[in-house]
């Protein structure tokens, strides 16, 4: 599987773009919130004869779904998440207001729910959704086995975790989640997360300060 980074700027966000030798792609959080940002992605997909199949949200706070109404324009796809989290959809225009500016585009609907366990495929490469609550209700994490990797939206970082502060974050329940659900998986599992660097697993066990 290869990997394309992007870090988007009104909230500095990571959006993922994923593919295989077939050429099937994944976009997971299109945070493109300025019209050059949404064409620079537009533009790598198309410059590699990508065929976008799923367009995949970690979580549906502000900064990961500036694009998905571009990424519904342009490819027809709806975004995928936790119902969980879907009420943030009709927050999301009031939010934008308190950080002092108006969404482009108002959010529009979830085409499809995931729940913990599903798979999410394209080409040959298989996904599996990991419902880690705590940051968000619906706060999942795509996890790639033959790959040994994760996207884990604003769960886990590098050297820290996902706030637990905003409506129906809860941080003991993060806390708990990571041990249970992730820090199970192997050492190497590289961890690709919503904001900032990428880490592992196993140096998340050992050198996380939330976690010693």
């Amino acid at each position: 599987m290869k990997i394309k980074r992007f870090e988007f700027n009104m909230f500095p966000v990571n959006c993922y773009v994923l593919w295989d030798e077939t050429k099937e792609a994944v976009v997971i959080d299109p945070g493109c919130f300025y019209e050059e940002e949404k064409q620079t992605l537009k533009n790598y997909i198309a410059n590699n004869d990508l065929k976008l199949k799923h367009v995949l949200n970690t979580h549906l706070h502000l900064d990961h779904i500036f694009g998905n109404p571009f990424m519904k324009q342009e490819f027809g796809l709806s975004p995928e998440a936790n119902k969980a989290d879907e009420f943030w959809l009709e927050m999301a225009p009031h939010q934008s207001r308190s950080y002092g500016f108006k969404l482009p585009d108002d959010p529009i609907p979830l085409g499809k729910y995931l729940c913990d366990g599903d798979q999410i495929t394209f080409g040959n490469t298989v996904l599996e959704a990991i419902h880690v609550p705590g940051h968000s209700p619906g706060s999942l994490v795509f996890y790639c086995k033959e790959s040994n990797c994760m996207f884990a939206g604003d769960v886990l970082f590098q050297g820290s975790v996902g706030r637990a502060d905003l409506t129906g974050g809860n941080f003991d329940e993060l806390i708990e989640n990571i041990c249970s659900r992730l820090f199970v998986l192997p050492a190497e599992t590289v961890v690709y997360p919503g904001h900032g660097a990428a880490t592992t697993i196993g140096i998340e066990k050992v050198e996380n300060p939330f976690f010693r």
